[in-house]
């Protein structure tokens, strides 16, 4: 499985931005998806993740009411929904796959793949 993220950008605080993270193979709907950020000098942390179906969702307590994650199998397609951005939202995003929703959670360092990153800047 390969992943391609995209949709990140330069953002005023309160704003909106949708990340898409497409997926080649034709196992997608195998795996758990999530979405994993990184701050500049700060360590990677969990965003938010997707059961193998889409029905089944968890988020990070900071993004918990402003972050939607869903996926459409059918397009190979994840996607993060961000609304009401705040300047501490600024990082590099990465999706994430792995049979594991729960290693998507821990963000262990050996999930099964990784994204190329996209960077979200939130100005003040």
């Amino acid at each position: 499985v390969q992943l391609q993220a995209s949709g990140g950008g330069l953002v005023q605080a309160g704003g909106s931005l949708r990340l898409s993270c497409a997926a080649s193979g034709r196992t997608f709907s195998t795996y758990a998806m999530g979405w994993i950020r990184q701050a500049p000098g700060k360590e990677r942390e969990f965003v938010a993740v997707v059961s193998r179906s889409g029905g089944s969702t968890y988020y990070a307590d900071s993004v918990k009411g402003r972050f939607i994650i869903s996926r459409d199998n059918a397009k190979n397609t994840v996607y993060l929904q961000m609304n009401s951005l705040r300047p501490e939202d600024t990082a590099v995003y990465y999706c994430a796959a792995d049979l594991s929703l729960h290693s998507i959670v821990v963000v262990t360092t050996t999930l099964d793949y990784w994204g190329q990153g996209t960077l979200v800047t939130v100005s003040s």
